[in-house]
């Protein structure tokens, strides 16, 4: 099984409920921390980035 260079979220407190990246190969891969060796999402760079993009719009409530 290979090893990722996983990062922790910097909104993560100390807590288990944790987001972890890993990018290697131009591959984007996401886990939690409650379970690092379960379930691990792969996507690509941009929809990465697109991801983040959404998720830090301002919530419109109109």
């Amino acid at each position: 099984m290979p090893t990722y260079d996983w990062q922790k979220s910097s909104y993560c407190a100390q807590g288990d409920s944790c987001v972890h990246v890993a990018s290697s190969h131009g591959t984007v891969r996401v886990t939690e921390s409650g379970d690092p060796t379960g379930a691990i999402l792969r996507t690509t760079p941009a929809a990465w980035a697109a991801l983040l993009r959404t998720v830090k719009e301002p919530m419109n409530h109109g």
